[in-house]
């Protein structure tokens, strides 16, 4: 995060992301990216070395891209609307918990009710009154998280 956002910032954004995402940078196709002056033929470079396509959106167009305002209109309803972010690290901590929610957790329509980090669905109780169910509270409880007990 920054204030004021420059080119060479975003090139070192970009270059971050193959190291954050691992495994699951090769299942990317594309990048959709606005017009911004910020981002340059060396932006576009670090997803071409990776075989991506660079796909730019519309010109004054800044609602084009549905998928990035679902997913920041989630985080702003799920989790800033409930939080006072303090400073930089406070932001960075609480965006990093919400990733683990929301990759691990948190139910997607899309994907058959499966967090993107889940494979299959996990076991259903057959006796749910003779099991208990836990509550993980996450941001101090501006979350919650259910399982059943083992």
């Amino acid at each position: 995060m920054t204030a004021r956002p420059t080119r060479e910032w975003a090139v070192r954004q970009a270059r971050n992301v193959p190291a954050d995402l691992g495994r699951r940078m090769e299942a990317l196709r594309f990048v959709l990216r606005g017009r911004d002056g910020k981002y340059g033929q060396s932006f576009d470079a670090v997803f071409e070395a990776e075989e991506m396509d660079i796909l730019k959106s519309a010109p004054r167009a800044p609602r084009m891209n549905a998928h990035c305002e679902r997913v920041v209109g989630s985080i702003r309803r799920e989790v800033l609307d409930h939080v006072l972010i303090m400073n930089q690290a406070h932001a960075r901590h609480v965006l990093a918990a919400y990733q683990r929610h929301y990759n691990e957790h948190r139910p997607h329509r899309a994907r058959d009710q499966l967090p993107p980090g889940a494979h299959e669905q996990p076991t259903t109780a057959h006796d749910p009154e003779g099991r208990r169910l836990l509550r993980t509270r996450v941001l101090g409880g501006v979350i919650n998280e259910y399982r059943y007990a083992a």
